[in-house]
């Protein structure tokens, strides 16, 4: 017998049997309130040893409840007292103030210098000029469009990742597609599809079609061109980008939990209220780098030349160059490419998808940087940056990676006012963003949280661009891949290194290819999305090098 069962059978006995004669002979607040306590402690810790499927409850009865509370409140007890400000994940104190003061427009200095350990291993830097610039107006903005393209784009720097409506509350969406249009942004809609929540204020709009085909499906859930073709020429909609995958679950298709499915969400996707939205793995129009380039074409066409791009995790290299060698075979380009990362959120996941698989997104955005530069089409296909950005270093650093712009989710999420709670798979998000509860999500101001969407992402981009100008930059696309350093563990700075070396143009298209390149491009066929995992790879730390 635990000390716990001990203690419930002591008040189950003497402790009923002394409230009963106290109650009796002394009748006042005290013993009635005694009597109240010893009845139910005896009550519950009974239903506890006989009734409870816990093992915990049979074992340890009521006490176990207190285990319970505390479990339940644990993350706020660790975010509130116990880390500090640069420990926490997947945002730190430092980096979420940020976001929240930038919203809100007020001073994002901070005092008595850096809570950094600057000689940190891998601890990432860059070297100012004693020639600072400002840069120019018209590196701002970024064209979106390859030569097939009849309807290029002219996009921010920075602007909003997919965020399907469903996973956010409708005032969410609004905030967001109303602070873009404020701010002169795009918002990507998310596999969730096109809402009235998006349509409401005219934010300009990246429509995301993922494997469900959610806004653009038929009976049978294919691909229905008609649906289509209505959605995509909404002078709203400025490019369309078709998901392979997400960087927090690559290889899973979406998922929405059940409790978060309306009846609005129910019809605006063609699902059922009765189970989980979980997504196929796998897009039903296609399954081979050809096939897909032909997708690329119908939607095209079906657009009027607007913009389709391919969003992806990269996970096994050689399979990226198998599109790569199916858009030098047909001569039909992608117009971007939004490379996510595996640090990417999410609103739900299991946990293995998120922890274990696909490269990172500097990792990602340097592979397909090199690779376009290899093909000899980096000028026709743009990179788009997504995972985890919360300061204009995190800018600089994709950018200098390979990147030509950034989407961000999280931090546009907490320009609204997410706490990160990481209840958002739950339907009880504590700030109505991520929950489809009308009782949450009512509290959200959507004309004032706009302002601070638009707020966040302007002084955002304006910390980049000064950081591009105090390192004696005025373009962006002079921004190199050097330029970022890294501290080693012995201490010392050196640029960025990587397992594989960079690629000079049309190096793909010539025999001779360095280290692993070689490996993977004689593997890739455009006829196939898999290639087998069987080279070998090791960073280049590893290599003797001659220090003579």
């Amino acid at each position: 017998m635990t000390t716990a069962q001990r203690v419930l059978w002591i008040i189950a006995t003497f402790g009923n049997a002394l409230a009963i004669f106290l109650l009796l002979n002394f009748v006042n607040g005290w013993t009635v309130s005694l009597m109240v306590f010893t009845s139910v402690y005896t009550l519950v810790g009974l239903h506890d040893i006989t009734s409870s499927r816990h093992t915990l409850n049979r074992l340890y009865p009521v006490l176990a409840y207190f285990r319970y509370f505390f479990e339940s409140i644990r993350i706020e007890i660790q975010q509130y007292f116990i880390a500090n400000d640069i420990e926490e994940m997947p945002f730190n104190r430092e980096q979420r103030n940020l976001v929240y003061r930038r919203a809100k427009g007020v001073s994002d200095t901070i005092p008595f210098g850096t809570q950094r350990d600057l000689m940190q291993t891998n601890y990432q830097s860059i070297w100012h000029s004693m020639a600072p610039k400002v840069l120019k107006e018209e590196s701002k903005r970024i064209r979106v469009g390859s030569s097939q393209c009849k309807k290029p784009y002219l996009a921010s720097r920075l602007n909003i990742s997919a965020m399907s409506y469903g996973a956010l509350s409708a005032e969410a969406i609004q905030a967001m597609n109303l602070g873009a249009k404020q701010g002169g942004f795009y918002h990507n809609t998310g596999e969730g599809g096109i809402s009235s929540h998006h349509l409401k204020h005219g934010g300009d709009l990246v429509w995301q079609i993922g494997t469900g085909l959610f806004g653009c499906r038929d009976d049978k859930g294919r691909f229905s061109a008609d649906d289509f073709t209505k959605l995509a020429n909404l002078e709203q909609v400025k490019m369309i980008e078709i998901k392979l995958s997400q960087g927090a679950k690559p290889g899973h298709g979406g998922v929405l939990p059940k409790a978060k499915i309306t009846d609005e969400i129910a019809v605006i996707r063609g699902i059922s209220k009765e189970q989980d939205c979980v997504s196929p793995p796998m897009n039903p129009e296609f399954s081979t780098p050809l096939e897909l380039l032909s997708f690329v074409s119908q939607l095209r066409e079906l657009s009027g030349g607007k913009p389709i791009g391919i969003k992806l995790c990269i996970g096994n290299p050689a399979e990226f160059l198998c599109l790569g060698k199916a858009m030098i075979e047909t001569g039909v380009f992608v117009d971007f490419i939004t490379v996510d990362g595996a640090e990417g959120g999410t609103g739900a996941a299991p946990v293995e998808f998120s922890n274990r698989l696909g490269l990172m997104c500097l990792e990602g955005v340097y592979f397909v940087n090199n690779v376009l530069v290899g093909l000899g089409i980096r000028s026709e296909i743009k990179v788009i940056a997504s995972g985890k950005t919360a300061s204009g270093f995190d800018i600089v650093n994709k950018v200098a990676f390979g990147a030509d712009m950034v989407n961000a989710a999280r931090t546009f999420m907490m320009s609204v006012g997410c706490i990160q709670s990481k209840q958002c798979d739950t339907n009880k998000c504590p700030t109505g963003i991520a929950t489809q509860d009308k009782n949450r999500s009512k509290a959200i101001d959507v004309e004032r949280k706009a302002k601070r969407v638009a707020s966040f992402q302007h002084h955002t981009l304006h910390s980049f661009y000064e950081l591009l100008g105090a390192m004696g930059l005025d373009e962006v696309y002079k921004l190199t891949y050097n330029m970022v350093k890294r501290r080693t563990p012995n201490g010392m700075l050196e640029s960025n290194t990587h397992t594989v070396p960079e690629l000079k143009t049309k190096q793909l298209l010539n025999d001779a290819l360095p280290g692993m390149w070689q490996i993977w491009w004689s593997k890739a066929r455009s006829d196939s999305f898999y290639i087998e995992d069987t080279a070998p790879v090791h960073p280049p730390e590893l290599d003797v090098r001659n220090i003579s």
